[in-house]
C-alpha cells in the first residue's frame, strides 16, 4: 500500500474518532433523597444550567432517580450510578450525598442543599475539599428564622420543632436553633419524627406544649408538610418553615432560599468540572440569597395575623 494511501486511511479514521467522540453525550446522573418540591426545583435548576452552557439535545445524558426516603435504597442507587459510569454524580440532600461518596472513588460527585458537610463527612473540609467531591450547602440562618417567628409571637417562649434525629443535616439545624433560641429567651421543644408517616403523631405531641411550630429543612418532614398543616390548623397554632416551598403548601411564613436558584447555583459547579476543574478544587459553596415568603390564607386559618413590617417586606404574598 502506498504511503498517501495510508496516511488518507489514518486521516479518515482520525476524523471518525473525532466525530465518534463529539457524538458522545455528556452523562449526567442525578439522585434525590426524596421526591418533594424544595428537592425537585434543586434539579430543575441544575439541568437548566447545563442546558444554558450548551449540554442540551443529543448533547447530554440526564438521568435522576428518588430514593423514595430510604437511606438504603440511596445507597443501591449510588452503586448503580457508578457502574454506569456517568461524568458527574449530582447528589441532592445529605442522605444521597453521603451514599454517593461512599460508593465513588473516582466520578466526581456534586452534593446539593447538604446542611452540614463536614458534619455529615461529605467532605473533610469546605476549603478546598479535596478528592473527588465538592459542592453546595444550604445551612440555614436560625436566628433570622427565630427572629421572623418573634416578629409574629413576641411573646412566645416555647417553640415545637418537628425533624428526624436520623438526617444528620436535621441535627445540625436543631443544634444551631437551641442555641441561638436560648439567647432570645426561647426553649425549643424537640418532637421526633423518623418515618414520614410519623409526621402527624409528631406534630400532634407538640399541641399545649409549644405556641407555635417550626419545621427545618428535613426531608422527612417536607414529604409530609401536609400533616403538620393539618395540626396546626385544627389546633390554631402557627406552623411556620425553613423553606419558601413549604410556605405554598400551608406554612404561615418563611425566611428562606429559593431552590431553583441554589438548583443553578450548583449547576454552575457541575459546568466548572465539565470544563475541566477538578472537582476536589472547587471549594464547597455556601448558598446565597434569600427570600420572605407568607401565606395570609393560612395565616387566617391557624389564628394568626400577619404583621404590617413582615407583609412590606414579603417578597411573595400567597393568598
Amino acid at each position: 500500500m502506498k504511503l498517501s494511501s495510508v496516511i488518507k486511511i489514518a486521516a479518515f479514521s482520525s476524523v471518525l474518532l473525532c466525530t465518534a467522540l463529539q457524538a458522545k453525550p455528556v452523562y449526567v446522573a442525578t439522585t434525590a433523597i426524596v421526591e418533594h418540591p424544595a428537592l425537585d426545583a434543586v434539579r430543575d435548576g441544575v439541568k437548566a444550567v447545563l442546558e444554558e452552557n450548551g449540554y442540551s439535545g443529543d448533547q447530554l445524558k440526564f438521568t435522576y432517580e428518588s430514593a423514595q426516603g430510604q437511606p438504603a435504597i440511596a445507597a443501591q442507587i449510588a452503586r448503580k450510578m457508578v457502574g454506569d459510569a456517568p461524568d458527574i454524580i449530582v447528589a441532592i440532600a445529605t442522605p444521597s450525598a453521603q451514599a454517593a461518596v461512599s460508593a465513588s472513588q473516582d466520578i466526581p460527585v456534586v452534593f446539593s442543599v447538604v446542611t452540614d458537610p463536614v458534619g455529615a463527612k461529605v467532605v473533610p473540609r469546605l476549603k478546598q475539599p479535596g478528592g473527588n467531591v465538592t459542592g453546595l450547602s444550604d445551612m440555614v440562618n436560625v436566628k433570622q428564622q427565630l427572629a421572623l417567628i418573634k416578629e409574629f409571637l413576641p411573646e412566645i417562649t416555647n417553640l415545637g420543632v418537628v425533624y428526624n434525629p436520623g438526617e444528620a443535616n436535621s441535627v445540625s439545624i436543631v443544634t444551631a436553633l437551641k442555641e441561638a433560641a436560648d439567647s432570645m429567651g426561647i426553649k425549643i421543644v424537640e418532637s421526633p419524627a423518623p418515618k414520614s408517616s410519623d409526621v402527624m403523631i409528631a406534630s400532634k405531641q407538640l399541641v399545649g406544649k409549644a405556641e407555635a411550630i417550626y419545621c427545618p429543612t428535613d426531608n422527612t418532614i417536607i414529604s409530609a408538610f401536609e400533616s403538620v398543616v393539618r395540626v396546626g390548623i385544627d389546633a390554631q397554632i402557627p406552623v411556620f418553615a425553613a423553606d419558601t416551598g413549604s410556605v405554598e403548601r400551608g406554612a404561615v411564613a418563611a425566611v428562606g432560599y429559593d431552590y431553583t436558584e441554589l438548583g443553578r447555583q450548583t449547576g454552575d459547579i457541575v459546568v466548572r468540572i465539565l470544563k475541566g476543574e477538578r472537582a476536589g478544587s472547587i471549594d464547597v459553596k455556601q448558598a446565597e440569597g434569600t427570600n420572605l415568603f407568607v401565606n395570609t390564607k393560612m395565616a387566617a386559618k391557624m389564628g394568626i395575623k400577619i404583621p404590617a413590617s413582615v407583609l412590606a417586606r414579603a417578597t411573595k404574598i400567597i393568598e
